[in-house]
């Protein structure tokens, strides 16, 4: 008899796991469950979109016809309400119920509102579905200002929309600097200053206090902690994600601020697997569990389980991830685990060019390029390989870096 595999998200994950199902195992019985509306989406293009430097045909990935080509059942706008693990099947809004022998977990999650008066407000915005870049791309066409919360890798995404729409933003960070966690104040100041030419002011040591709403329930300004109003005809915030583990909550399946699964993205239920940004896998790399929501990341995660959800250890998950940021006229990228590590190195580079590492144990765990992303491959393949690097911070932050350089230096010694 054939298997039945249920996925339930149809993000890059859960069709990249529907993929490798049907190319793998031709007769099996395949469903994808999702809540959107719409087939799998390049959610990377979505922000071009809303910059208004893309039209929408070039954003979707997937047309419905391309699941019925390969004969997988596509299920929109359809909640998956319950689990049960111990029956092996999952039940949707509409009651109906679906038996599966393995079980895809590609649920991801949904973006965290400020806990604050006003924040439900209309024309305040959140930024994670193709609908969410349609309703701020309607609101910046008509926008003379905007305020911005949330001082990490999606909020900038506000910022280069309202520099591309020509909207005056106020960027308001809790802290000190952009991505204070990854970024030296030297190297956050370079993202500064591009937000700056592009009309979107960064204000530190700030935050929202409140949004004022008008009669008619829409945002028209963000007061600070501080008691500095700020006037808004649309709000972003981007202060992260709420993953959505609730839907396992009745379960026996192990969570931990996400699905907790091992490198073959193996829940502790031996049928029940996951990928994508709600998991917390164990990184081979790094020796520990961890979390990623990269593109690329995801895409591998859900490639590996569905190999696993076939022959489980068939391969491991090992990956270097990476995200990159396009909005400016300099090239910058994070690689890997930055925020984490218990040493780093960094360097200046004339006025354009900055990068950092993150070490631990004297290996490298992650880092960040700003202006000049040649030394990438040297970094992710040292990375990847585990090599110690201790005591060569110098020969890290040469220039024009290579691997070479290592084990030249290796020789000398």
């Amino acid at each position: 008899m054939s298997q039945s595999f249920v996925i339930i998200g149809d993000g890059i994950a859960g069709s990249s796991a529907a993929e490798t199902l049907r190319e793998e195992e031709p007769d099996a019985d395949i469903t994808v469950i999702t809540d959107e509306g719409e087939a799998l989406y390049n959610r990377i293009l979505i922000k071009e979109y809303a910059k208004g430097k893309l039209p929408e045909a070039p954003i979707s990935i997937h047309q419905e016809g391309w699941y019925e080509e390969r004969d997988i059942d596509l299920e929109l706008n359809t909640l998956v309400v319950d689990i049960r693990t111990d029956d092996h099947e999952v039940e949707t809004h509409e009651g109906d119920v679906y038996d599966y022998d393995k079980l895809l977990l590609a649920i991801g999650g949904t973006p965290q509102q400020l806990p604050v008066d006003g924040s439900d407000a209309d024309g305040v915005h959140h930024f994670w579905t193709f609908q969410d870049a349609r309703r701020i791309k309607e609101s910046a066409d008509d926008a003379d200002d905007a305020v911005i919360v949330g001082a990490g890798l999606l909020g900038i995404d506000f910022a280069a929309i309202c520099g591309a729409q020509g909207v005056s933003g106020k960027y308001l960070m809790r802290g000190n600097s952009w991505w204070r966690y990854a970024l030296s104040e030297e190297g956050a100041e370079l993202m500064h200053e591009a937000m700056r030419e592009r009309g979107v002011e960064p204000v530190f040591d700030s935050g929202v206090d409140h949004f004022e709403v008008d009669d008619d329930g829409h945002v028209e300004a963000a007061v600070d902690p501080n008691g500095d109003r700020y006037e808004a005809d649309f709000a972003g915030v981007a202060i992260g994600l709420n993953l959505n583990t609730e839907l396992v909550e009745g379960t026996d399946i192990e969570t931990d601020d996400g699905i907790v699964v091992d490198e073959y993205m193996r829940t502790n239920d031996e049928d029940v697997f996951a990928a994508g940004d709600i998991t917390r896998f164990y990184d081979v790399i790094l020796g520990e569990q961890a979390q990623n929501g990269a593109w690329g990341s995801a895409k591998e995660q859900g490639t590996i389980a569905a190999k696993n959800m076939l022959d489980y250890g068939s391969e491991q998950f090992e990956w270097v991830s990476s995200y990159s940021i396009t909005h400016f006229d300099f090239p910058f990228l994070s690689f890997g685990h930055p925020t984490l590590g218990d040493d780093e190195v960094m360097k200046k580079f004339g006025d354009d060019e900055w990068r950092r590492l993150a070490l631990k144990d004297g290996k490298i765990v992650g880092g960040v390029l700003i202006g000049n992303l040649a030394p990438q491959s040297a970094y992710k393949s040292l990375m990847r390989e585990q090599v110690d690097v201790s005591g060569q911070k110098d020969v890290l932050m040469k220039e024009g870096f290579s691997v070479d350089d290592l084990e030249t230096e290796a020789a000398a010694e």
